[in-house]
């Protein structure tokens, strides 16, 4: 087939998928083509070329009759399961591959490891806490929360130790806020294509959080919010997990000390008992198992924030502190590993987030980027939270490059590859928010591209 060009450039450049060997793109692959929700059995049937609007799917004639309408299933005639045994529900064994995922080419331990949210699963912007990526530097643990406390120290009046009884005796707050990894897309920035969606955006999930604001308990243990200006908040997992936390993001009240996670207590592997939550901030800084706040004058320069998570700059400085997650997003469906059942209408969809507000528009492209039409936002439109969108496309059977590009309410737009290539290099592990293309390709079959 004719390979499509980049319309700047004129060239297209299929980045190695040397992330991993040919048994794990295998392997890779055949979890995506055998996801549910991955266009296969979402897909709509042909429909004419050049429609704009959702058409009627084909309907057999009523005389062909057709065996699933006419017989009744064995569910219709037969009784069905008590109320659940073991009193905690469970997805649809139908639903079993939809789940996280560890990379078959990254390099895993059993306590520092990774693993990906199946984004090309998900509908709306929640995700479910049991698909919640993860990421451990030791490991997680269950811990007993009647043994749990949380110590607040430094610059402050009277040193605090709150038991989880006491925390959740304060008055609380819920709010849906996305969480992303720094190292998020990080593969992207050496030319290496990893095949979906999950692998490349995965270390990114939304949820609804539920805690105490951090200022409350740095206000009754008598903080100095005047001189005070960096936090240090740091976990009780093996790593001992420290990072600094700028008071100026406290200050407004939206720093939480969360227990809660989608109506129901943390999961041990996202932080149970206690984790912070630092809106809009890289998640390593949103730290969890949390046992310790200390108030202080300057950046504590602690192990994860000057030998880990800095980015390299094209001139071998690095960068450091860089916490906020610029706007980025991500069409999640079509995407690598889906496959497009045949040409008509489909209905493109995907993720916008900023760290640094609200998402104001999404713009999506068909053509590598030399057009873009605007995609509709899915309400409810919240601060430093994931937001959904889509836009209709007749795909007319030829080649095809789809792209997604955010603007937040501070009016900035996500880069290229190019533009943010000149600014950052291309050395980084960190902060790519690029604008990410997916090839569809004549068979329909999706793949990881990057424009030169």
């Amino acid at each position: 087939m004719d390979t499509p060009q980049d319309p700047r450039s004129g060239r297209l450049r299929k980045a190695p998928e040397s992330f991993l060997d040919a048994g794990g793109i295998a392997t890779v692959m055949q979890q995506a083509r055998s996801g549910r929700r991955d266009f296969l059995r979402g897909a709509f049937a042909a429909a004419a070329a050049g429609a704009t609007a959702p058409v009627a799917l084909a309907q057999k004639a009523v005389g062909e009759g057709e065996a699933a309408i006419l017989e009744l299933p064995e569910h219709t005639r037969g009784l069905g399961q008590p109320v659940v045994t073991d009193g905690y529900g469970k997805p649809s064994k139908y639903e079993a591959n939809v789940q996280r995922r560890q990379s078959p080419g990254l390099t895993q331990t059993r306590q520092a490891s990774v693993s990906f949210a199946p984004l090309q699963s998900l509908f709306g912007i929640v995700t479910p806490s049991g698909l919640h990526f993860e990421r451990h530097h030791q490991g997680w643990w269950d811990i007993d929360p009647s043994q749990h406390r949380l110590m607040v120290n430094g610059m402050v009046k009277t040193p605090k130790v709150f038991t989880m009884d006491e925390i959740m005796r304060l008055p609380s707050q819920s709010r849906f806020h996305f969480i992303e990894c720094g190292a998020n897309t990080g593969m992207e920035w050496g030319n290496v294509a990893v095949p979906t969606v999950q692998y490349s955006h995965g270390m990114l999930s939304c949820s609804e959080f539920t805690g105490v604001p951090l200022i409350t308990l740095l206000e009754m243990a008598g903080a100095d919010l005047k001189n005070g200006k960096f936090l240090l908040a740091e976990g009780a997992d093996g790593s001992s997990m420290t990072r600094t936390i700028p008071m100026s993001l406290v200050r407004s009240g939206e720093v939480l000390v969360a227990y809660g996670q989608n109506g129901e207590m943390l999961r041990p592997e996202n932080g149970y008992p206690l984790r912070l939550v630092v809106p809009g901030v890289q998640g390593v800084s949103w730290v969890k198992y949390l046992r310790r706040i200390e108030v202080g004058d300057q950046p504590y320069g602690s192990k994860d924030e000057v030998l880990h998570y800095v980015d390299l700059m094209p001139d071998g400085t690095h960068r450091q502190y860089t916490s906020i997650q610029e706007c980025k997003s991500v069409v999640t469906t079509p995407s690598g590993g889906q496959v497009l059942l045949d040409k008509g209408f489909y209905s493109i969809s995907g993720l916008a987030w900023s760290g640094r507000g609200k998402i104001r528009h999404v713009d999506v492209s068909v053509d590598g980027g030399r057009n873009w039409r605007r995609a509709r936002l899915q309400g409810p439109v919240m601060d430093k939270c994931l937001t959904r969108f889509s836009i209709d496309w007749a795909w007319d059977g030829k080649p095809a490059i789809v792209q997604s590009r955010a603007t937040d309410e501070t009016g900035y737009v996500q880069p290229t590859y190019r533009q943010l290539r000149e600014v950052r290099g291309s050395r980084s592990i960190y902060h790519n928010n690029a604008i990410q293309s997916w090839l569809v390709q004549e068979n329909g079959e999706v793949r990881n591209v990057q424009l030169a």
